[in-house]
């Protein structure tokens, strides 16, 4: 009966834990926030009762209501995930949960996350940190609990520290955190950047100085990092030959993570849509299996894909039965399937659809000759 507030890191689905990963993948519910990766949703099992509390979404919830939440599910002794953008403990209000928890005596457990605060940063070519220039950093949010009725950040004494300055959520206050810093003495030619939806397909950066980042079209959610790293530009997610694309995978879902990841990797942004679901045939295989058991009377044996390599392989059994018997695969993908087994295919067509492999098909040696598909 433990309840496990995970850290789901800034966006890049890539940057969570690999504790974070093991927990999804044996949750029973899964509690997460609209900053939260939404293909991080799929590492739950699909029978996981995933609920959206993210306060700007549809139907959101206010942050009691979170806390309602948890202790309700977390007394019903199933494995219950606290998914949060960024770090639980960094400007997530995750210490006011963990204090519910306790107090209805329900053991939690904490799973940083990597925050925004670094990450965004680091994604914009934004180092911020430099050996001689900028040797700290400070973590500031932009945005208060407006029902303390005051402020506790002084931004006149941020301004004589030094060092880069980095705010959270500060987009909406940017005239007065700007004006108030330039008044604690930084110029306004400092270097400033503001990087939404960092570490994301559609992140963007705004480079400005302090005296004119107020005047950008700024907008939430952003990282706002001010100081003489800001003016650093050393890019390279943006750079990604497929950033800013959006691709669309109709693949089974069972089958599409590796297309996904390459995708990913090349910075699109994927979607999944599967169009195709892998089911036994209705006749549980018979009719592959008596095709099969036929196979010598062929002159060539077709397989179109790698599901339907794996199934002929292994309603063949003995792969010896094949002997004198020509192989054809569409897409190496296939052909790779039957390289497992140790058959090598005779044609492997240039291009990987049906249309390729009539083009490349040679002619029968006799009248009569077949063909098995």
């Amino acid at each position: 009966m433990t309840v496990y507030l995970v850290g789901a890191g800034p966006g890049d689905p890539g940057l969570l834990t690999r504790r974070g990963a093991e927990l999804l993948a044996i949750a029973d519910v899964v509690i997460y926030d609209r900053l939260s990766a939404p293909s991080l949703l799929d590492l739950a099992p699909a029978d996981a009762e995933r609920i959206n509390v993210g306060k700007r979404s549809p139907g959101g919830a206010t942050q009691d209501e979170i806390h309602e939440l948890l202790v309700r599910h977390g007394r019903t002794g199933r494995t219950v995930v606290r998914l949060k953008g960024g770090d639980p403990f960094v400007f997530a209000r995750g210490a006011e949960e963990m204090a519910v928890l306790y107090e209805a005596g329900i053991p939690v457990e904490v799973v940083p996350g990597i925050t925004s605060a670094i990450a965004a940063p680091a994604y914009a070519g934004i180092p911020v940190t430099r050996r001689f220039s900028s040797t700290s950093f400070t973590v500031v949010t932009g945005h208060e609990d407006p029902t303390k009725g005051r402020t506790e950040v002084d931004w006149e004494s941020i301004a004589k520290v030094g060092g880069t300055i980095v705010i959270l959520m500060g987009v909406a206050n940017i005239d007065t955190i700007a004006a108030r810093l330039q008044a604690g003495g930084l110029a306004p030619d400092t270097p400033a950047a503001a990087v939404r939806w960092g570490t994301r397909p559609e992140q963007h950066t705004i480079r400005a100085t302090l005296g004119t980042i107020a005047a950008q079209p700024l907008a939430a959610p952003s990282v706002i990092v001010v100081g003489e790293v800001a003016g650093d530009d050393l890019a390279w997610y943006t750079h990604r030959p497929l950033f800013g694309r959006s691709i669309v995978v109709t693949r089974a879902p069972q089958q599409a993570s590796r297309l996904t990841d390459r995708l990913h990797d090349r910075g699109a942004s994927v979607l999944g849509v599967p169009t195709i679901d892998i089911v036994d045939a209705a006749d549980g295989g018979a009719g592959l299996r008596a095709a099969l058991d036929r196979v010598g009377d062929y002159e060539w044996l077709v397989v179109t894909s790698p599901n339907g390599a794996a199934r002929t392989l292994a309603a063949l059994g003995d792969a010896r039965r094949l002997a004198g018997v020509k192989l054809a695969a569409i897409g190496p993908g296939t052909a790779e399937v039957l390289t497992r087994s140790l058959l090598t295919p005779d044609l492997l067509p240039d291009r990987y659809v049906a249309e390729g492999l009539l083009e490349a098909f040679p002619d029968p040696p006799a009248p009569g000759a077949k063909v098995l598909l």
